[in-house]
């Protein structure tokens, strides 16, 4: 076995301080350029690799992330990326993780502002959040650049404003699958569909919904151009309403017999059909609500698409815990598979 290389090694090779070469090592300031270069080429001469994680060990420094999610209700979508991200503090518990959460109404692009500010008062090591239209993700953004503080997205990307990595489905590519599944379901001569929305003040609630529906869209352009799309937004903070509008809806559009949401409330219109025991119509939505799951069993609601909300918690967490901690690379997008799943093969995908 070769001879382990020890810091006080290079700096004897490099003619500089123990102190310099552990500045170096982990990236710290208070190094001349000059004694820098020399001891960086020293470490790439010798393919010196530090061990990040004991030195992270000895260090006891602490670690605080802020994490900012769209306001929900218990067992809702986001309740798993809350699982992910507590197990994820519990995995990294070693090098002492704690994490803030924080909450937006995603149906007020000012709560985003207001709770983004306060979390830059708090001045985290780290951030991973689910932005908000770009106007407004934008100046948080910058102003967590200027800071050095590396930030990750998670359920949604915006390219025009990369962060350190991105966890979630590429919401273009998932709504032009979802559009191809549904129209396998609803066969070549299907002449209309719904797309059902849950709307406040005329605001979807996430970029990811307005992406899946552009790429919806797109496929039916490209496939289906003669199909009419009907679209039926329902009240998102007022479901006692919906009743009446689905009810408006059904009787105005009998011929209708295939529809969509984007959003992980699809339980909204399954449940629906289930009470007035409407059959024949093919809904398609996503996630893995309880809530969904049971209406997928029971015939109302015929494809869910899952991504896997409690991976991207925890992975989002471990990407700023290797970067800051361990000085790893992280990976800039990182892609949820998009599952198709259907009362068939739906306990499989929870056993696996």
């Amino acid at each position: 076995m070769a001879e382990r290389i020890r810091i006080k090694d290079i700096a004897k090779m490099a003619d500089v301080s123990v102190g310099t070469v552990d500045r170096v090592i982990h990236g710290r300031s208070g190094v001349s350029e000059a004694s820098r270069k020399r001891v960086e080429e020293i470490l790439k001469q010798l393919d010196y690799q530090p061990n990040m994680y004991a030195s992270a060990l000895a260090s006891n420094k602490k670690y605080t992330f802020a994490c900012l999610l769209p306001m929900h209700e218990k067992g809702e979508y986001w309740t798993d990326v809350e699982i992910g991200i507590e197990d994820a503090v519990t995995t990294y518990s070693d090098f002492n993780v704690a994490v803030q959460l924080s909450y937006y109404d995603p149906y007020d692009y000012h709560s985003f502002v207001q709770v983004s500010n306060n979390i830059l008062e708090l001045a985290p090591d780290g951030v991973m959040f689910a932005p908000t239209v770009p106007q407004y993700t934008k100046p948080f953004t910058e102003k967590l650049a200027n800071l050095h503080i590396p930030y990750i997205y998670i359920d949604s990307n915006i390219k025009e404003e990369p962060a350190l990595s991105y966890f979630g489905q590429d919401s273009n590519q998932s709504g032009y699958f979802a559009a191809r599944m549904l129209m396998l379901l609803a066969g070549e001569e299907a002449q209309e569909i719904v797309i059902f929305r849950k709307l406040n003040a005329g605001i979807v609630g996430s970029n990811q919904q307005e992406r899946r529906e552009i790429g919806f869209r797109e496929y039916m352009k490209e496939h289906h151009p003669a199909c009419r799309i009907w679209e039926l937004d329902l009240h998102a903070k007022r479901d006692s309403e919906d009743t009446q509008m689905l009810d408006e809806f059904f009787a105005s559009h009998p011929t209708v017999k295939n529809g969509i949401t984007f959003n992980s409330k699809a339980y909204i219109i399954g449940e629906y059909l289930l009470k007035i025991q409407k059959k024949g119509f093919n809904l398609m939505g996503y996630d893995l609500l309880q809530r969904n799951v049971e209406c997928l069993m029971q015939g109302s609601i015929f494809f869910l698409i899952a991504q896997q909300p409690t991976l991207q918690g925890f992975d989002g967490i471990k990407a700023l815990c290797e970067h800051l901690i361990l000085k790893k690379e992280v990976t800039r997008e990182n892609f949820m598979p998009i599952d198709l799943l259907t009362k068939e093969n739906i306990e499989f995908y929870y056993n696996k």
